[in-house]
């Protein structure tokens, strides 16, 4: 029998989701079928249970339901329970299992395709909100050395932070260069620019846009005329998806190829 899996947000036809999954699930020889599904803002939960009740294996969750998502799972993963949003759903003997693979596909794409090692870094999250929580604890628990968190709203910061047991900053009192810059802000959907100053890059900076495009970001062409290497997220987007294949089918896609062709295809 073919299992079923899918992506399920509100919109969701923009989602790359269901060819990465029928990329992987071709390489590896897994018989599934994944799709898209936009459910209504408010009926995500009985989306899911009548997804179950259709016999789904499991589903991504996209914007906005992430939050509704870690509520409805009746397990969670000590990294979903620090990112307090679930992005990865597994339907089990009745069971809903929830977990977060967005920071995993942070570090398997610093580390493994930016060949970036994290031990002993310095790090400047922009953001406090979902992007960012899910990224945290990942990034301590690889080994870096410091983490300041900034945002617009410094009590935002501050109280993220706090959680985490790492430092805030107001985005003006962020004048230290940092060794990876990472934008966890939806600023560059709009081509908008996080207000941060000059000084958090260098020569030695890695700047990391969780946006992507076909063009460089206007937060990496900043961050590159400031001496920086730059990345964006299209390798976490395929890094984080096969984490989720992963928790599914219980096997590692290889993910070069499939970020290879969706860089042709963005």
């Amino acid at each position: 029998m073919t299992d079923r899996y899918g992506v399920l947000g509100h919109p969701i036809a923009h989602s790359k989701s269901p060819l990465i999954h029928t990329l992987f699930a071709a390489q590896t020889g897994q018989n599934i079928a994944y799709g898209q599904l936009q459910l209504p803002i408010n009926g995500f939960e009985s989306g899911v249970k009548q997804l179950i009740a259709e016999g789904w294996r499991g589903a991504n969750v996209s914007l906005p339901f992430k939050t509704q998502a870690f509520v409805l799972a009746n397990v969670l993963t000590a990294r979903a329970q620090a990112a307090q949003a679930v992005n990865t759903l597994t339907f089990k003997n009745g069971v809903i299992y929830g977990d977060n693979t967005d920071g995993a596909g942070l570090i398997a794409d610093l580390t493994d395709s930016l060949l970036y090692p994290l031990k002993k870094k310095r790090v400047l999250i922009i953001g406090a909100g979902g992007a960012a929580r899910g990224v945290i604890q990942p990034l301590i628990n690889a080994g870096v050395a410091h983490l300041t968190i900034t945002n617009r709203t410094y009590e935002k910061s501050d109280a993220l932070a706090k959680f985490f047991q790492v430092d805030a900053l107001a985005l003006n009192e962020c004048v230290n260069c940092f060794d990876l810059v990472i934008n966890a802000t939806s600023a560059s959907v709009s081509g908008l620019l996080p207000d941060i100053p000059l000084s958090v890059f260098g020569s030695h900076t890695l700047a990391y846009d969780m946006f992507y495009a076909k063009e460089p970001t206007v937060f990496m062409k900043l961050a590159a005329a400031n001496g920086a290497r730059t990345a964006d997220g299209l390798g976490m987007l395929v890094a984080q998806a096969a984490e989720a294949f992963f928790i599914w089918r219980g096997v590692y896609p290889a993910t070069a190829p499939v970020l290879t062709l969706l860089r042709q295809r963005l």
